[in-house]
């Protein structure tokens, strides 16, 4: 009978395992998400709404009155003798004196050690098997998280590839901006210099290069006009 029992304790409970904006006209940006559309998106996939979070752990009572299983009514059941073990009235005494004194208590309140075994058998397996869902749903949290998390590293991606794509595209636009200026300046080089050659002609000479420029064209003519 014994053997029976304290194999069903020992047996019930194996071990648990650990788990915008537009595009360019160019055409070369990407559409940007914008900023209150990705805040949407993002909330949507928030795991602390309480819908895949575990449920609040319950205290020892609660759990022994929602097992399958329900501990036996007794007057004497094992949580009593382990009161009765840490009374001030044992304290201090040694463990043979205790154990006797205990088991005096127990025959004279017509306890039966059957009764109070099947009771501690019993209450842990309720624990055992509340331990097992506990662990499982923490488990298929975590599974959840990790989802989400994947998917919000990838949203993420997704956005900074696009902001890059922008950011690269207005460097693009400063660069070809900045050619096309340096492009002018050198034509404006040529309109000064073909301006200042056809001013030219119209002062007298007095040996200066006609491709001294405007100004000195302007001060030959300043010059003439003077005498």
């Amino acid at each position: 009978m014994w053997k029976r029992m304290l194999q069903l304790s020992n047996g019930n409970h194996e071990g648990l395992s650990a788990n915008g904006h537009d595009a360019e006209s160019n055409g070369r940006v990407p559409a940007v998400i914008a900023p209150d559309e990705t805040g949407a998106r993002l909330a949507g996939l928030s795991a602390t709404n309480g819908e895949h979070a575990p449920a609040m752990l319950a205290d020892f009572e609660q759990i022994y009155l929602g097992g399958a299983v329900k501990p036996p009514r007794l007057a004497y059941g094992v949580l009593k003798v382990s009161d009765m073990l840490n009374s001030a009235h044992l304290c201090g005494m040694p463990p043979e004196s205790k154990r006797a004194a205990l088991m005096m208590a127990l025959d004279a309140g017509g306890a039966k050690m059957e009764d109070i075994l099947q009771d501690a058998i019993v209450r842990q397996r309720v624990l055992n098997e509340y331990e097992d869902a506990r662990q499982r749903d923490l488990q298929s949290f975590e599974a959840s998280i990790q989802e989400q998390n994947r998917t919000l590293q990838a949203e993420m991606e997704r956005i900074t590839g696009q902001y890059m794509a922008r950011m690269q595209s207005n460097l693009d636009e400063v660069a070809h901006a900045q050619d096309s200026f340096r492009v002018w300046q050198k034509r404006k080089q040529q309109e000064v210099q073909r301006i200042a050659g056809a001013a030219d002609c119209c002062v007298p000479e007095n040996g200066a290069a006609a491709s001294a420029g405007l100004t000195v064209v302007l001060e030959r003519a300043s010059s003439a006009a003077a005498h």
